[in-house]
């Protein structure tokens, strides 16, 4: 039976948030999962639950600006890839348990971007990354005619941030409210397909370029905001690491095979990322 270990969290600047988890009595790993753009981490606790049950610890990280963070981005309170990368997630692995369990990093859309671009700096050791409807918004690994979209997009969603100080995304059917100076290095991703974050000495592509850890990556089939271009394109950044790329349409997932769909019924998706390690059977209900 599956736990909850739920722990607080804080960064050094002063952001809090709770760090909500689903733990097996007995565990083989740690999963630490990041979240879309815009999404509550407690969208995830089904996705948690699932692989709770597959013997996977599931601790789900928060960002900041939503669900139980402390925080909501504003004119005057501004943040990007900088922050997240060295503030945030540093502080949610060091909430995790020192039992010498190996430690998974994984996630959904911008999450699994930024899982790996985290991977690429982390001070400890990762057994793996899980990536799941996730991928690169390069312009150019998206099929025609949608790339030639994006380029106009990628320029206008920053100077609309820049202009009302926030992105107010729920309005464009776009992520959530969004600070600024995060959807900037999101859209000169989008552009260039290099991830910098501003103002950070972190070197992101270098430090994805020299893992080696296992990657697996889940493509839905009808997801237009992920398609297999765009994971593969993310991929190629991580030329060391072994990896697997498991495709899963809505036969397989008994739900919609879009962008966010599978989170209602994250069995299928649970299955495919806990299918590659050792004794990946289901828990006894005990």
């Amino acid at each position: 039976m599956a736990a909850t270990g739920d722990r607080p969290a804080a960064a050094a600047d002063g952001h809090r948030w709770t760090l909500q988890a689903r733990t097996p009595d007995r565990p083989r790993a740690r999963l630490l999962w990041l979240p879309a753009l815009g999404v509550a981490a407690r969208h995830y606790l089904p996705l948690a639950e699932a692989l709770a049950m597959l013997g996977i610890a599931t601790h789900l990280h928060e960002w900041r600006g939503h669900g139980s963070s402390s925080l909501r981005p504003a004119c005057g309170l501004d943040w990007g890839y900088r922050e997240l990368l060295e503030q945030d997630l540093p502080a949610s692995v060091a909430c995790l348990p020192a039992d010498g369990r190996p430690l998974l990093l994984g996630g959904h859309s911008l999450g699994g971007q930024l899982a790996c671009c985290f991977a690429g700096q982390a001070t400890v050791p990762v057994a793996g990354l899980w990536l799941v409807a996730s991928g690169t918004p390069y312009w150019r690994s998206f099929p025609a005619p949608r790339r030639w979209l994006l380029p106009p997009v990628y320029r206008f969603l920053p100077w609309l941030a820049r202009r009302q100080g926030v992105l107010h995304g729920r309005r464009l059917g776009f992520g959530g409210t969004e600070a600024r100076s995060l959807i900037a290095d999101w859209a000169r991703v989008g552009l260039g397909n290099r991830y910098v974050a501003s103002g950070s000495r972190l070197d992101l592509e270098g430090g994805m370029a020299r893992l080696r850890a296992p990657v697996r990556g889940v493509v839905l089939a009808d997801d237009w905001l992920a398609p297999p271009g765009s994971m593969q394109a993310l991929l190629d950044k991580l030329p060391n690491a072994p990896r697997a790329i498991v495709p899963l349409d809505a036969a397989a997932l008994r739900a919609p095979a879009d962008h966010f769909g599978w989170m209602r019924r994250p069995h299928a998706v649970a299955e495919a990322l806990a299918g590659a390690l050792p004794g990946s059977e289901r828990c006894p209900d005990d």
